[in-house]
């Protein structure tokens, strides 16, 4: 046997289930929209991963704009491109999204 590591793939259901049980908070990358990003907490989601969000905040790509308070947010499924965790501190771990075990 190798000394590889394997790695699971995890459904995407999981990784948005594992960030509602966690409270975390998470940036939504959204369809043909290159200019800002949504963040929030996961308070609730379905089978289509339409996606609520409580603390919404718009947040823009470019540094000249300010974040801009959204409160309370339902994003349908079909408009998220990518879903990343965001640590405490601030900082984006991609890793933690694809739901890797290393």
């Amino acid at each position: 046997m190798s000394g590889r590591q394997q790695r699971v793939m995890l459904q995407p259901i999981n990784v948005i289930f594992r960030h509602l049980q966690q409270q975390t908070r998470v940036s939504l990358w959204l369809y043909d929209n290159i200019e800002y990003r949504i963040e929030g907490k996961i308070i609730g989601f379905d089978e289509f991963m339409n996606v609520t969000l409580a603390e919404a905040e718009e947040v823009p790509c470019s540094a000249e704009k300010a974040r801009k308070p959204l409160g309370r947010l339902l994003l349908k499924g079909d408009n998220i491109v990518r879903m990343e965790y965001i640590d405490p501190a601030g900082r984006v771990e991609r890793s933690r999204i694809l739901g890797s075990h290393e």
